[in-house]
């Protein structure tokens, strides 16, 4: 490894990684506040969690192209425009007083949630083989992002006024897009693209594990960003929790998971992906089936909420460990971005099935039942196409 790519390893890593904190804040800044809106607006639970659960599906989709793009472009240049582009919609959410505008705004306010697909290959560029798990799990700690909106949101809304805390959002924004164009640089062994996107695009979604970890991750990251965005409304609902109170437990959740995350790439380096993988599943479906009970809070509750994050934690960092032992280095943005894009998906879903569910039922129980028995087929799904030695420490992609 040469001198020049070790010294740029820990300041690019932790460059992608603020910027990818900033753009999630961004990207979750409806969530924290859904129970003022539900309120201000009359919203019924179903409309609440459509809004809590629209930036999620532009996030989502938004990195495959993202992806591909970053491939071509750089992470430098991208971690600039996500920055610059999202500012457009965090403007418009605050300023918006009308449902029908909420809902717009947070749609194109998804774009904060596509960095994702532009730092994994970024930071990958950056590390050697034997270390890419530990860095984007490292990278990965920027989705602590969604604890900063949780916890500092509800109060910046509280002291400064809602429209005032977007503008101040949107200036951090500049300031990181401004910090990224300027600070960051690409690896000196990164080389864009050539070929178009259309046939990388292909050619990624013919790659086995492409698929694989496309769902395992909409498995794990789904249900991080799920929680993540739902969890202030369920928990004003079920507990009665104010507003500020429940972001303080949602900020909290988002900081076991955010923790967990490089502590399930640093695992998947040393005893291999599958394994970690196999541990996150089994222990979402356990924690899902007790919390479907509602647990008394502060402590057991409490309790069970820190380990579905924590084991969610340790799912997404071995996911994309996976991803980068089964991947070459030149397709992993591509890859990054259709992955990316199946755990934005599955945590689009979730806040709408609980939103109904409730509506129904006037409770959670079958919305925790189908996370346990999705966990559950993961984990089995896991067991079976990752057993081989070679396929869990990282053998050649299956094609």
């Amino acid at each position: 490894m040469s001198n020049e790519l070790r010294k740029g390893q820990v300041s690019n890593l932790a460059l992608a990684t603020a910027a990818f904190a900033i753009t999630f804040w961004a990207w979750n800044l409806i969530g924290p506040l859904a129970g003022s809106y539900s309120r201000q607006l009359g919203l019924s639970p179903t409309q609440t969690s459509l809004l809590i659960a629209i930036p999620v599906l532009v996030g989502s989709l938004g990195r495959i192209p993202v992806g591909v793009l970053a491939d071509r472009l750089g992470g430098r240049l991208m971690f600039t425009a996500v920055c610059f582009v999202t500012i457009v919609p965090v403007l418009g959410v605050g300023w918006s007083n009308s449902y029908g505008w909420l809902l717009l705004w947070g749609f194109l306010l998804g774009v904060g949630g596509t960095s994702f697909a532009v730092g994994v290959p970024f930071v990958n560029a950056w590390y050697e083989p034997a270390r890419r798990g530990f860095a984007t799990g490292v990278f990965g700690m920027g989705m602590g992002g969604t604890a900063l909106s949780a916890f500092l949101t509800p109060r910046l809304v509280e002291s400064l006024g809602r429209a005032q805390t977007h503008v101040l959002m949107a200036v951090v924004l500049a300031v990181m897009g401004v910090v990224m164009l300027l600070f960051s640089r690409n690896s000196p062994g990164w080389k864009p693209a050539t070929e178009s996107a259309l046939p990388r695009m292909r050619d990624a979604m013919r790659i086995k594990a492409t698929w694989q970890c496309a769902f395992l991750y909409a498995v794990a990251f789904g249900g991080f960003v799920a929680f993540s965005t739902y969890l202030p409304t369920l928990l004003q609902i079920v507990y009665g929790f104010t507003q500020t109170g429940a972001g303080l437990r949602d900020a909290g959740f988002s900081i076991a998971a955010v923790v967990a995350r490089p502590v399930g790439g640093t695992l998947s380096d040393r005893v291999g992906a599958a394994r970690v993988l196999v541990v996150s599943f089994a222990g979402t479906a356990i924690m899902a089936v007790v919390l479907a009970f509602n647990p008394p809070p502060e402590i057991l509750a409490g309790t069970c909420f820190v380990l579905m994050a924590l084991f969610l934690g340790l799912g997404t960092g071995g996911v994309f460990a996976l991803v980068a032992k089964l991947v070459e280095p030149s397709r992993v943005g591509t890859v990054t971005g259709l992955v990316g894009a199946a755990g934005g998906l599955g945590g689009y879903f979730p806040p709408l099935v609980m939103g109904v569910v409730y509506s129904a039922t006037q409770a959670y129980t079958i919305g925790y039942a189908l996370l346990s028995l999705t966990a559950l087929a993961a984990l089995f799904y896991t067991w079976k196409a990752f057993t081989s030695a070679s396929a869990a420490s990282g053998g050649p992609a299956a094609r």
